[in-house]
């Protein structure tokens, strides 16, 4: 059998308003919480056995997924009473693993939206004997990310955080925040502390000469740290760009879900998404969006790249680009909103109040 851990308790600080109420991995995505495309990407790669490391907002999870059976898993959760890293989680969670010492257990992030050939990774971990194997990327700018330079056989010779310089940029490869561990390997993690396997667990293993294999795959990859990925995500999800079995209906342009209600008129487009009882009023335009459930786009507004909370209103004529508007929020009529705006959950802006444009 094999089993994986999601790493799921991060707070999302920098999603907020987004993850006010709702825990980052919970935050839809192409209608359905981002976390589902990840449990049935895993379970389509022959996953049978999940350990959630829950911790933020830790009562969410269980009641929607319960025990996994509606995507044909196992599922059990642990909640960190404190943070404690990504190391630190791996290790708590680790009497609920069910392997033994030498299998393979797979360990994603949570905020990972990517077109990982799993079984790849899988194969790449066993034919090459690796105590831990890493799915890197290559990336134009790498320098917001940890660089994993490899030898000619992909065995990893060093972990760079964050290069500041020309010259410590010594390759595009980064650790793109999939792994699969050697069972045992898990248990070597210091206990009842925080552990960055990053800043930690990895470089402490190299240094006493333990295996570790790196893969490249360069598909479909995306970190949804932010509101405007997280929104390019969906998008991409809904357009196909992004692989997923979990998508709620026909990847194209839009999609509508059921109880959802779309003027005749109204244009959508750029893989918007108009979740189950949101309106969408007569000619307003909305392209490459997320509009959630219950929210309101009033006539004739023009919504881009944005992300409309749920229960969220939006009002007649009102233009938002590259925004983010939080649950229960009104906006009034007349508003213009640029990119990087945010509106606190239950905030209310009245009609023509503000003009915040990134041009300007």
């Amino acid at each position: 059998m094999t089993e994986a851990i999601l790493l799921v308790g991060g707070r999302g600080t920098r999603l907020r308003p987004l993850t006010v109420r709702t825990p980052k991995p919970m935050v839809p995505a192409a209608g359905v919480p981002f976390l589902t495309h990840q449990l049935a990407r895993a379970r389509a790669a022959g996953v049978e056995h999940v350990v959630l490391a829950t911790s933020y907002l830790a009562e969410v999870f269980e009641p929607y997924f319960g025990d996994g059976s509606a995507l044909g898993l196992h599922l059990e959760y642990v909640t960190e009473v404190e943070p404690l890293g990504t190391g630190g989680a791996l290790r708590n969670v680790a009497p609920r693993l069910r392997s033994g010492p030498d299998d393979p257990v797979l360990v994603f992030n949570g905020d990972i939206l990517t077109g990982l050939d799993i079984g790849a990774l899988l194969d790449t971990h066993r034919d090459s004997g690796a105590d831990v194997s890493l799915h890197l990327s290559r990336v134009e700018d790498p320098r917001a990310f940890g660089l994993v330079p490899t030898d000619a056989d992909g065995r990893v010779r060093a972990f760079l955080e964050k290069p500041q310089t020309p010259e410590e940029i010594v390759t595009d490869q980064i650790n793109a925040g999939a792994y699969v561990f050697r069972r045992s390997v898990i248990d070597t993690v210091p206990a009842g502390r925080p552990v960055s396997v990053e800043r930690e667990t990895f470089p402490g293993l190299l240094a006493a000469g333990a295996h570790l294999q790196g893969m490249v795959d360069s598909t479909y990859w995306l970190d949804l740290g932010t509101p405007q990925a997280f929104v390019r995500g969906s998008a991409d999800l809904v357009l196909g760009r992004a692989p997923s079995p979990a998508v709620p209906g026909r990847r194209g342009e839009c999609l509508v879900l059921p109880g959802a209600s779309v003027a005749p008129d109204a244009k959508l487009s750029g893989g918007t998404v108009v979740a189950e009882g949101a309106v969408v009023g007569a000619g307003a335009r909305v392209h490459g969006s997320a509009v959630l459930a219950g929210a309101v786009v009033g006539p004739d507004a023009v919504v881009t790249d944005s992300y409309v909370g749920p229960g969220a209103r939006v009002g007649a004529r009102t233009a938002l680009s590259g925004a983010v508007v939080g649950d229960g929020a009104d906006i009034g009529a007349d508003n213009e909103l640029g990119a990087g705006a945010r509106v606190w959950c239950d905030a209310v802006l009245p009609a023509a109040a503000i003009r915040f444009s990134s041009d300007e």
